[in-house]
């Protein structure tokens, strides 16, 4: 039996399941600015903190929707695998892609927030290759609605 083909009977047994919870990652204005500047989306209610508290429904900055989204792998890497023995023989992992993505709140700044993931489907896609799909949800520290539910595609290669 191939890595791969071992890899998928493992991950076959989790679909539906919640894989974890991460850390905790504050959002603050430094980091906001940094991707306003590096996405040239320079809005005021990511960037102007007096603005945004005369204007803005928030009455404070909030943080991209896209930068939010951009943590998806940093906020991803740290759940811990829900079985490390599905990932032996692996070469590498590439983002894929995305089928659905949500916002629902946003992120004020100085929010903390973390990862929430889920199996929700794993394929065969070559012989050394699976794709999972996962649904990430982006929570936020005291807020009952999350900023983000993403359904994330990566593809697993394996030696074989």
């Amino acid at each position: 039996m191939s890595k791969a083909e071992a890899a998928l009977a493992r991950f076959e047994k989790f679909i539906g399941s919640e894989e974890g919870v991460g850390e905790w990652m504050t959002i603050d204005q430094e980091r906001i600015n940094g991707f306003a500047d590096s996405t040239l989306d320079h809005q005021f209610i990511h960037i102007d903190p007096e603005k945004s508290a005369k204007l803005s429904p928030y009455k404070v900055t909030i943080a991209h929707g896209f930068l939010t989204l951009s943590l998806l792998p940093h906020l991803g890497s740290k759940i811990p695998p829900i079985d490390p023995k599905a990932y032996e023989g692996l070469v590498m992992g590439v983002n894929y892609g995305l089928d659905k993505v949500r916002f629902p709140n946003p992120v004020k700044v100085n929010s903390k927030i973390r990862a929430r993931r889920s199996l929700a489907g794993v394929e065969r896609k070559a012989p050394n290759t699976l794709q999972l799909k996962q649904v990430v949800t982006i929570e936020i520290d005291g807020e009952a609605k999350p900023a983000c539910v993403a359904e994330s595609l990566t593809r697993l290669i394996y030696a074989d």
